[in-house]
Parts: structure tokens; sequence; C-alpha cells
């Protein structure tokens, strides 16, 4: 692959047993390598937004920055705008929600609990959910929201 052949180039003039014979060229053609490499490139840069796990949900817009990263994936619960309750993308019964988030949480090794919530539910709704994780011992929730939303002292914020 990538490898050509050189006729020698003595002027036309050749001797004996060397007539007809090629040598090859010692030059490493990068080319496909890097069209291959472009290729992986596009598709990775394609695939890699779609590899998010979530429940497409509305989420608020606030100025707040984004939480560090952990090494396993964050342990989610979505409400959703019609009112359901979903752990991760397993819709969940609300009465089920603190004993099944406890099976859960008894085989990782973070006990930190996202909570996304559709921006078009009423704020009870989403305070009723996080008084249920607390009772049920999950004191270390964040809720997700999505950056670049006004704020505090913004003119735009105003009459919300």
């Amino acid at each position: 692959m990538g490898s050509a052949v050189q006729q020698s180039s003595d002027g036309g003039r050749r001797r004996g047993r060397r007539r007809g014979r090629t040598q090859p060229m010692a030059e490493i053609n990068v080319t496909p390598f890097v069209d291959v490499m472009l290729v992986l490139l596009i598709i990775f840069m394609v695939a890699a937004p779609l590899m998010t796990v979530g429940v497409p949900v509305d989420l608020p817009k606030t100025a707040a920055s984004a939480l560090p990263g952990d090494q396993e994936e964050p342990l989610t619960v979505t409400l959703t705008l019609a009112g359901e309750v979903q752990i991760m993308t397993t819709p969940v019964a609300r009465s089920e929600l603190v004993s099944k988030l406890r099976a859960i949480a008894a085989e990782r090794s973070s006990d930190r609990v996202f909570l996304r919530a559709d921006g078009g539910l009423p704020y009870e709704q989403v305070m009723k959910v996080m008084g249920a994780l607390n009772a049920g011992g999950f004191s270390n929730v964040g809720l997700v929201t999505d950056i670049g939303g006004p704020e505090l002292g913004d003119p735009a914020s105003a009459g919300q």
C-alpha cells in the first residue's frame, strides 16, 4: 500500500542485465492514512452528541456554570411536562422512586443525584420530588439546567 516504482534514470543507456528492472521508491504515501483519519474524525464528531443519555426535556436556562464531572455516569431523575418521573430513561411510579433509587445507589460509589425537570412544570411539583429525595436520604441533589440563560441583574429577566 502506497509504494511506487521508479525507473532508473541513466540517460537512456542501460547495461546488460539491468534492462527493464525498476527501483523501489523509498517514500511513504501518507495520503490514504490522512483520508482515513479525517473520515474517522468526522464520524466521531457526529456520533459524540448522540451518545448522551437523556429524556428530551425543555430545561430552564440559568447563568450558573457546570459542576465538575465524575468518573461514573451521573444518576439522573427526570420530570417531564406530562408529569412522568424517570430514573435515567426508565419510567418509574412516584411512589416507587425513592426505593428504586436506594437500590441503585447501593451499587454506586457516588451519592449524587441530578434532578432534571421541564421548565414548564410548576415549582411545587419539582419541590415535592426534591423533598421526597431528601427524606429518602439523598442529600446531595443537583438541579440540571441549560447554560446561557439570563443573569439575576439582567433587564430582560425583570418581567419574569
